[in-house]
Parts: C-alpha cells; sequence; structure tokens
C-alpha cells in the first residue's frame, strides 16, 4: 500500500481510532463535568465541615469568638441556602469543572495506558489486585498534579461566602481574578501550593475510585452471570465510592485546610508547615475524628459523583464506538 493510500485509509478510520488518548480524554472530561455540576453542593459542604473548629486557627486568634458550630451536613448545607443563598451551594463551580476537566482527563487516559501497556493486562484474564492499585494511585498522583491550580482556586472560592459572613472583605471577583491574584501573591509555586496532600489524596481516592471500580467489574464479569452494562456499571461504582471516601477523607481535610490557610507575601503558610504539621496539629488539638471531618457528605458525594461518572462515561464510549473501560 502506498503512502497516500495509507494516508487515505487512516483519514477514513473514526476519530476514536486515529486519535484514541485524545478522545478517551475528552470523554472522560465530559462525564467528569456533568458528574461534578451534579454533586457541587455536597462538595461545598464538606468543605465548610473540614475547616471548622481548626485548632490552629483557634490558637492562632484570627477567628476568635467567630469559629461556627459544627452543625452537620444538612444543617450546614441549610445554613449555606438560608444565610448565603442557594446560588452559593455552587460557589466555586466552575474552577471544580475545570479541574475535573483535566484531572479527570489525565488519570483516566494514564490509567489505561498504565493498565494496558504498561502493566500488560491482557482481555478475558484477572487483573492482580496489586497491578491495579499501583495503576490507579499512579494515574490519579500524575492527574491531580496537573490540576492542582484548578483545585485551589476552588478551595479558596468555596470559603468566600463564609467570609463575607464574617465580615472578612472577599479576595476575589470571580474565577480568573483569583488565578492571577494567586499568582500575583505567590508566583508560579504559589499555584501548587497544598500539592503535596493534594497529589497523596489524589493517589489514595484513586486506590479506591478506579482500583475498586476496575477490579469489581472485572470480578463481576468474569465470576458472576451478569454482563456488562449499567447494572454491572452501577454495584461497581458505589463499591468504588465508597472504598474512595473511607481512603481518601483524612487526605482530603489536611488539603483543604492547607489550601485555605492565609498566607505572607512569600506564599509560605501562617498556620501549617507541612501537610504533617497540618497532621499532628489537627490530631492533638481535635482528636483522629477530625480527619474525617466531612465524612459523610464526601461518601455521598463519591457515591453518586461515581455512579453518575462511570455510567455516564461508559455510555458515552459505548456510544462513540469506543471499547468499555
Amino acid at each position: 500500500m502506498s503512502p497516500a493510500e495509507e494516508e487515505e485509509e487512516e483519514r477514513s478510520l473514526p476519530l476514536p481510532e486515529r486519535w484514541p488518548r485524545a478522545s478517551k480524554f475528552a470523554l472522560s472530561a465530559c462525564a467528569a463535568a456533568v458528574a461534578e455540576l451534579v454533586t457541587f453542593p455536597l462538595d461545598l459542604t464538606k468543605t465548610r465541615l473540614q475547616v471548622q473548629g481548626e485548632a490552629a486557627v483557634r490558637r492562632d486568634g484570627a477567628a476568635a469568638g467567630r469559629a461556627a458550630p459544627y452543625r452537620g451536613m444538612l444543617r450546614t448545607a441549610a445554613g449555606i441556602a438560608q444565610e448565603e443563598g442557594v446560588r452559593m451551594l455552587w460557589q466555586g463551580a466552575t474552577p471544580a469543572v475545570y479541574r475535573q476537566i483535566v484531572y479527570s482527563g489525565v488519570r483516566m487516559v494514564t490509567y489505561e495506558h498504565l493498565r494496558d501497556s504498561v502493566l500488560g493486562r491482557a482481555e478475558g484474564e484477572t487483573f492482580p489486585l496489586w497491578k491495579a492499585v499501583v495503576g490507579g494511585m499512579s494515574a490519579g498522583a500524575i492527574g491531580q498534579f496537573f490540576a492542582s491550580p484548578t483545585d485551589l482556586v476552588k478551595v479558596q472560592m468555596q470559603m468566600e461566602g463564609k467570609r463575607k459572613l464574617e465580615g472578612k472583605p472577599l479576595r476575589f471577583r470571580g474565577m480568573h481574578h483569583a488565578f492571577l491574584k494567586i499568582l500575583s501573591e505567590g508566583g508560579v509555586r504559589g499555584l501548587w501550593a497544598g500539592w503535596v496532600p493534594n497529589v497523596q489524596r489524589a493517589a489514595l481516592v484513586n486506590m479506591g475510585d478506579l482500583t475498586t471500580y476496575d477490579s469489581v467489574k472485572h470480578f463481576l464479569l468474569l465470576n458472576t452471570t451478569l454482563v456488562d452494562n449499567s447494572v454491572t456499571h452501577s454495584v461497581s461504582s458505589v463499591c468504588s465510592g465508597l472504598v474512595a471516601a473511607v481512603l481518601g477523607t483524612p487526605a482530603d481535610v489536611i488539603k483543604t485546610r492547607i489550601m485555605n490557610q492565609p498566607r505572607d507575601k512569600q506564599g509560605r503558610g501562617l498556620l501549617y508547615k507541612s501537610s504533617v504539621d497540618c497532621l499532628i496539629q489537627s490530631v492533638q488539638g481535635e482528636g483522629f475524628m477530625s480527619l474525617y471531618k466531612g465524612f459523610i457528605p464526601t461518601w455521598m458525594r463519591m457515591a453518586p459523583w461515581s455512579l453518575v461518572f462511570w455510567l455516564t462515561y461508559e455510555q458515552i464510549r459505548r456510544i462513540c464506538g469506543v471499547t468499555s473501560f
């Protein structure tokens, strides 16, 4: 076959076959954006719960007499709606969607590449759990590193409504202003503030999410009468959401607190020196269970998030002619 004929044949192929990784990136980004918008109020509630009653803030005196009581998920969500407005339940949704586009796109493409090309999973065969764990943690860490600036902006914008109620000046006029302000105050490194606990959390969450979904799904297909359909995808996604919440909540609490803390002119945190310091202060000042503040909304968000994401992702792949995950 001549080069011209080969080029013509390549042009006739569907887009998913011509650019498989780019297509999978786009498909996973679309599914993640849908799941993020549907479940975002739970993410906002979780963030507010995670920063309430910080021992470091009480010691520093920055919020003396202003710390809100730990009210639980439903009362916190209702309080945000009543005190700040229903629209504020989606405060920070734009950078959150941007974050999911980058994060989910990178992690899904990376995981499939590692699973199929590097770790060598054969079709129709069992995949060792340790390989799935390595693939899931690596994909999550890589994806989160690239998405960390958008996650930083999301966390800080989610706290703007609370700052307004406390009589503090708002820090940002919008998402782009937040990016520019963080960049001007802390430089490029400032955009990656808190990236270490962020990446640690993503590695743990993906060990729960990607690894559990992939392992449960293929276990069901190989060992039960279930077929590759929405029922199998639903069962697998429910399991992955629960495991991801259990593994990821402590790192998520540390990540949120580090990202939300005030900083000096050099971009250094004023409350915590590192993720380890934040962990020690939180446990010593508030007890071990402080690491699971916001667990219920985290789980209640991850379960529907995983369900919406995986069902949407699998269906979009099928419609576009891409093989099932």
